[in-house]
C-alpha cells in the first residue's frame, strides 16, 4: 500500500509517516502544493492524506487537480478546518473521508485501510481467488487453507495485483508501487522479474493455480478467468 501525505507541519508529519511505516504502509510526504502536484502528476497512489491549509495554496486545489487528471487515489482530508461548508466542499470535489485534527494515528490507519479496501476490493478484508484467501488486515496468505510464507514486498506485490485483475501492470507501475520514491533511483527493474517470480514458486508450491502471468515486453498481470 502506497500513500501520500500533503502536509506542512513537519512534526506531524515525522508521526505520520512513522507510525504508518511502522505498520507496514509505505508513505511518502509533500509539504506544499507545488510538490504535491508534482508527485500526483508522476506517480500513483492507493490513497492521499490531504491537509488543506498549505504555505503555498489550498489544499482543495490537490481535488480539482485529481478530477482533472481522472485520477483515482481515494482522499482522506486531515485539517484542523473543520465547518460544515468545508466538508461539504471537500466532499463535493472528490473527497472520500474527512479527518479533524488532532487525531489518533490508529484511527488514521484504520481510515486508510477500510477506504483501499472499498476502492479496491469491495471492502472485504479477506479476497478470495479460488484456492487462494488474502488477509489484508494480518497480512497473510493461505493456500487450500494453509499459510504460505512470503516477504512483505511479495505480499504488497500480491495485492497490487489482485487490486488490478485482468490488467497488464507494467515493471516501471511494480517497481513504483514497491519502492516509491526510489524506483527513480533504480538503474532497472530487475528486482520486479525477482519478486515475481518468487511470488508465484511459493503460491505454486504451495498448490495454487497459475494466475500470475508474464506479459512479455510489457509487465505482469493476475488473471483468474
Amino acid at each position: 500500500m502506497k500513500i501520500l501525505l500533503i502536509e506542512d507541519e513537519k512534526k506531524l508529519a515525522d508521526s505520520i509517516i512513522s507510525y504508518l511505516n511502522d505498520n507496514a504502509v509505505s508513505c511518502e510526504w509533500a509539504s506544499d502544493l507545488q510538490s504535491a502536484l508534482i508527485k500526483i502528476a508522476d506517480h500513483d497512489y492507493d490513497c492521499i492524506l490531504l491537509d488543506l491549509m498549505l504555505p503555498d495554496g489550498d489544499g482543495f486545489e490537490i481535488l480539482k487537480e485529481l478530477k482533472k487528471q481522472n485520477k483515482t487515489e481515494g482522499v482522506i482530508i486531515i485539517s484542523a478546518k473543520e465547518t460544515l461548508e468545508i466538508r461539504i466542499e471537500g466532499f463535493n470535489l472528490g473527497a472520500d473521508d474527512y479527518l479533524t485534527k488532532p487525531f489518533h494515528l490508529s484511527e488514521l490507519l484504520v481510515r486508510i485501510q477500510a477506504l483501499v479496501r472499498r476502492k479496491n476490493f469491495n471492502g472485504s478484508t479477506i479476497i478470495s481467488y479460488n484456492e487462494i484467501d488474502i488477509d489484508i488486515l494480518s497480512k497473510t496468505v493461505k493456500v487450500n487453507n494453509n499459510p504460505v510464507d512470503i516477504t512483505k514486498k511479495e505480499f504488497d506485490l500480491l495485492l497490487f495485483l489482485t487490486g488490478n485483475k485482468n490488467r497488464v501492470l507494467s515493471k516501471g507501475a511494480i517497481a513504483e508501487h514497491l519502492s516509491g520514491d526510489m524506483a527513480d533511483m533504480l538503474d532497472n527493474h530487475d528486482f520486479v522479474y525477482a519478486h515475481a517470480k518468487n511470488l508465484k514458486n511459493k503460491l505454486k508450491q504451495a498448490g495454487a493455480g497459475d494466475y500470475i502471468k508474464t506479459v512479455y515486453g510489457l509487465g505482469y498481470k493476475w488473471q483468474n478467468d
